[in-house]
């Protein structure tokens, strides 16, 4: 049994996912192929310049990317007006079918998806296609002609792909593929002295994704320092060290302790009461799955937002928009366990740690019908 999955590095999220997915898919003893589009199908340098360009709009002038991400949303994604980005990657790909020869196909970002799907109007044989919505949003570019299976995270996002057209049975809520170690409950107590933090002073987790700078850590470390009742901390900066120094510097002689990029965020999400986070759908499904609060703060313009949208309405999330939001969320949060206690009580109503194994059973057992 043979599986290709199909990824891109934009943004963390889509290569957690496909990591997820592979190791199940090795367990259970498939031959797993897992190739980054942009990098392996379009051009190294083509990855590196347009990843460099996404970063550099997330920072600089997120509203752009927002406009963009809205845009895209009213555009079909084999519109004309996408400038031939449904094409990108699609000869290669194909010749890596050919090579290949997967009995199925996995994608876990919208333009592989798109792209297998310009080859299947060219009258190419394209295996059984799934493709794995890591977002909590519907959006216009993952829909496209010849995916077979669509899995969501969730029920409400099942819902919006449906009113968008596509047949129910087609939809399956799976959740977000998240690591294996997110299915097994972790104690607190033992986490938190793990990591030699106390086990009575409440504990917030602060981090922003693989790039701390997009998150605004600042102001969340501002806002931190200035409650009124003592509290320790977590801050992951990612691999922004210049954001981890100046965190450090701002919070020596403190119950703060400040991280670079984490590999596995398991053991801090088990110790921590209380998320401080953009709404990024690996974090947010992370979060769930280890029924740890949510307060979300900076997310940016785009499918951050709609995110955030979702987790406020299933009620799993705080939000705070602007800095003395901020303080006064982490106030009320901390001094209201029975707040923190309703988040937790949705938040095992909507998790859904075996996503992985979901969504590989069903490509396998399609597969091998």
């Amino acid at each position: 049994m043979r599986v290709l999955i199909l990824t891109a590095s934009y943004g963390s999220g889509h290569n957690a996912a496909a990591q997820s997915l592979a190791a199940v898919f090795a367990a259970a003893g498939a031959s797993v192929t897992v190739v980054d589009h942009f990098r392996d199908l379009v051009h190294p340098a083509f990855e590196r310049v347009s990843r460099r360009l996404y970063a550099w709009v997330l920072r600089r002038a997120p509203a752009a990317w927002g406009l963009a991400y809205n845009v895209g949303d009213r555009l079909a994604s084999d519109s004309r007006w996408a400038f031939g980005v449904p094409c990108l990657g699609a000869s290669r790909l194909g010749r890596l079918l050919d090579t290949l020869t997967p009995d199925a196909v996995v994608t876990v970002h919208a333009t592989p998806a798109v792209a297998l799907s310009t080859l299947a109007r060219e009258g190419r044989r394209i295996p059984p296609h799934t493709t794995v919505v890591t977002d909590f949003v519907a959006h216009s570019q993952w829909i496209a002609p010849g995916v077979d299976r669509y899995c969501v995270a969730a029920p409400e996002v099942k819902h919006e792909f449906v009113a968008r057209g596509i047949a129910p049975d087609r939809v399956v809520v799976t959740g977000v593929p998240v690591r294996a170690g997110f299915e097994t409950p972790v104690d607190q107590l033992g986490a938190r002295r793990a990591l030699g933090l106390s086990p009575n002073l409440p504990l917030v987790l602060a981090m922003a994704g693989a790039q701390g700078s997009f998150g605004r850590l600042l102001d969340v470390t501002h806002a931190l320092t200035d409650l009124r009742a003592p509290v320790q901390a977590l801050v992951v900066t990612g691999h922004d060290a210049e954001l981890a120094d100046r965190i450090r510097r701002l919070t020596a002689g403190s119950a703060i302790s400040v991280f670079g990029f984490v590999d596995d965020v398991r053991p801090l999400m088990a110790a921590a009461d209380l998320l401080v986070s953009k709404a990024g759908g690996m974090t947010l499904a992370e979060a769930m799955a280890a029924e740890l609060p949510i307060l979300t703060y900076a997310s940016l313009p785009g499918q951050e937002r709609r995110n955030e949208r979702f987790a406020s309405r299933a009620g799993i999330a705080l939000v705070a928009r602007r800095r003395r939001e901020l303080g006064q969320t982490l106030e009320r949060a901390l001094s209201e366990p029975k707040l923190l206690d309703r988040l937790r009580g949705e938040m095992r109503r909507v998790r859904r740690p075996d996503a992985s194994r979901h969504i590989a059973s069903l490509v396998l057992e399609r597969a091998l019908a």
